[in-house]
């Protein structure tokens, strides 16, 4: 019987080494598998020739989308050629300023600035390495040019994201021709928004609107400020400006309570508060900014000749749900946003 005991003890020590052993074997083929990976990808990386260092000022669906056209232009054209180095400030200028500052320390050959904050802390970080902005909206404002004739010189070029401002306003007219008026809603932390703010009045009062400002300072007071601007006016006008893109359900309960229509600069507002928009392509426009990469790169331009470039095309288009909710009556020619 203790002989028994004995050898049933043995052998369940023996299968215990065992299943240790081949636990161990495992995580063991895992761990070379993710090692040999890594190896894999900074092998790439220390092969190729060029390095990029894309800042991008926040995470948000269009400066995401534009920095993957970038990347898919730059690899279309170099392919391994170029390691592109990506980092996310967090919507502040300050981490923008250190994440540049790094990128110079390594000696990247290119920085790419996604939005308005990146450019800057790039261009106060760096007069040599070239530097492209894209989603940036007005490059004369953001970089304080006395003069500006669509080429900034030096090291710095890219593309902008604004839509015609002209435009803009004609829809609106098109759509609210009975209409008074227009609060216009802005941060005003957004130099970018204030200068599109100025531009579209002008626009909007030749037509007969009477145009009132209504501006916050962030999304703490922007409840308040709509809730004005919603009682006081008949169509709320909104431009290209990041805080509102990140608070566009504020914007949205209460312009529906009050029955207020609101014009955007860009899709990706017009997909969360607004009826219609005058809107490009984000990937698009990454990607030219990619091409203007590569022409550099490949020694095929000079960065301080290349003016700036604006998106390839503009659409028409509404959100349905606001317009059928608000009885708001859109042309055939507008395209409907895909939510």
């Amino acid at each position: 019987m203790k002989k028994m005991i004995a050898l049933l003890l043995m052998t369940g020590l023996v299968m215990g080494l065992s299943a240790c052993t081949n636990s161990e074997n495992t995580g063991t083929k895992k761990q070379a598998d993710q090692t040999g990976r890594k190896l894999s990808e900074q092998q790439t990386e220390d092969d190729a020739e060029f390095t990029i260092g894309v800042c991008q000022l926040v995470q948000h669906e269009d400066l995401d989308a534009a920095t993957e056209g970038f990347r898919d232009a730059v690899k279309d054209r170099m392919g391994d050629k170029v390691s592109i180095q990506v980092q996310n400030a967090q919507s502040d200028s300050n981490t923008c300023s250190v994440i540049v500052n790094s990128f110079v320390s390594n000696d990247v050959d290119l920085i790419m600035a996604n939005g308005t904050p990146a450019l800057q802390a790039a261009a106060a970080g760096t007069d040599t390495i070239p530097i492209l902005g894209t989603c940036v909206t007005d490059y004369a404002l953001a970089l304080d040019l006395k003069e500006f004739d669509g080429t900034v010189g030096g090291n710095i070029s890219g593309t902008s994201d604004v839509s015609p401002l002209d435009q803009q306003a004609d829809m609106i007219k098109e759509l609210f021709p009975d209409e008074k008026k227009i609060g216009v809603l802005y941060c005003s932390a957004e130099i970018n928004a204030k200068s599109q703010v100025e531009e579209i009045s002008k626009y909007l009062e030749g037509m007969g609107y009477q145009c009132q400002e209504y501006t916050f300072s962030d999304s703490n007071d922007l409840a308040a400020v709509v809730t004005k601007a919603a009682k006081e006016s008949d169509v709320i006008y909104t431009p290209t400006d990041n805080t509102v893109g990140a608070n566009t359900g504020i914007i949205k309960n209460i312009c529906l309570d009050t029955k207020v229509p609101v014009f955007t600069g860009s899709e990706t507002i017009c997909r969360g508060c607004g009826v219609a928009t005058l809107c490009l392509d984000a990937y698009d426009l990454g990607y030219e900014t990619g091409q203007m990469a590569a022409d550099i790169l490949e020694g095929k331009e000079d960065i301080s000749t290349m003016p700036i470039q604006n998106a390839p095309k503009f659409t028409k288009k509404y959100n349905s749900e606001m317009c059928q909710t608000l009885n708001v009556k859109i042309p055939d020619d507008y395209i409907a946003i895909e939510n």
